[in-house]
């Protein structure tokens, strides 16, 4: 079977088409003009240039394939022009949907994000929370959370459309670092001298990747699937890649409100006077205040989704990040 997959050349579809290939599957990789194709070189992925924004790009991409997993975002939590993320996001989205169903793939997989689960006021956050589109923090969460309600409005209309919402990955392949590559970079590059303590659930990469294989294969149209596996405080992290690399972890912890007023004087002084992206993102902070602990039951339950050790995961991202010349 050929599978289209948009959005392989980031961290996460980059791995998806690693997964699928070494699952048998035949990919084809959408990629944007001048895309860095570092996370599919070697593997023999055919890409093919467009854009989820272009519907004849999308449409052209299509033919020949049966099923498609769309991973394409804009992961960003500063634009000078927000709309650029909506336009990827959620209407890319709604042409990939669009363009699939004429098409008549036998398939979808949507790759949304935890930011679309609703955070419970106690308890573990699972598939049964829904956001709170009031609640989010930032445009890339609302834009995450919009694109999913899409796919899910697809679904309904009779696309066999499956969710997944991946929590924090870690691993490699992360070529424009996300927040919890960031974490790992600043730790080895030794600029973390104090922290927050802020609540996440971490998996390893190649475990969500896994995860849109198996709901690709088994999971039901309509639903969406937690891909996440451990609850873990930043202290504990930080001390799992201090056992990795040898260097000490930070002892200072900040206070959330500190940290809060940073990100918001930040935001007036380099997004708002300087126009440039501020050094400490408000939307991330803002997410930060309630700590995402999530049940990844249903995963594991109804795709047999596995789960590797973090500390595995970690040692990999610090690896990768080494061998390719990020930090020493």
């Amino acid at each position: 079977m050929k599978v289209l997959v948009t959005g392989a050349t980031g961290f996460v579809g980059g791995n998806v088409a690693r997964a699928l290939m070494a699952r048998g599957y035949e990919v084809r990789a959408l990629a944007r003009k001048g895309s860095s194709t570092l996370t599919l070189d070697g593997t023999g992925a055919e890409v093919v240039e467009g854009d989820v924004r272009d519907a004849e790009s999308v449409a052209r991409a299509l033919a020949g394939c049966r099923a498609v997993v769309h991973c394409a975002a804009l992961y960003a939590f500063w634009l000078r022009n927000p709309r650029a993320i909506y336009e990827t996001n959620v209407d890319g989205t709604r042409i990939v949907l669009e363009q699939s169903r004429k098409a008549g793939v036998e398939r979808v997989v949507h790759c949304s994000s935890q930011a679309a689960i609703g955070l419970p006021e106690s308890g573990l956050a699972s598939e049964a929370t829904d956001a709170e589109p009031q609640r989010l923090a930032g445009h890339y969460q609302r834009s995450k959370y919009l694109a999913e309600q899409e796919a899910l409005r697809v679904a309904r209309q009779g696309l066999p459309v499956v969710v997944v919402n991946p929590t924090a990955p870690i691993g490699p392949w992360d070529v424009k670092p996300t927040r919890t590559g960031a974490i790992v970079l600043d730790f080895m590059r030794g600029r973390m001298p104090a922290y927050v303590q802020v609540g996440m659930n971490l998996v390893a990469v190649e475990d969500v990747a896994a995860g849109h294989v198996l709901a690709l294969e088994r999971g039901r149209p309509g639903e969406r699937y937690i891909l996440g596996h451990r609850n873990l405080w930043l202290g504990e992290v930080l001390r799992m890649l201090a056992d990795i690399t040898g260097r000490r972890a930070p002892r200072l912890r900040l206070p959330y409100w500190l940290v809060l007023a940073l990100a918001y004087a930040d935001a007036a002084v380099e997004g708002g006077v300087l126009r440039r992206p501020p050094y400490i993102p408000l939307g991330g902070v803002k997410e930060m205040r309630r700590p995402r602990f999530m049940d990844c039951s249903k995963a594991i339950r109804e795709l047999g989704l596995h789960q590797s050790p973090i500390e595995g995961a970690l040692e990999k991202a610090v690896r990768w990040f080494r061998d390719h010349g990020y930090a020493k």
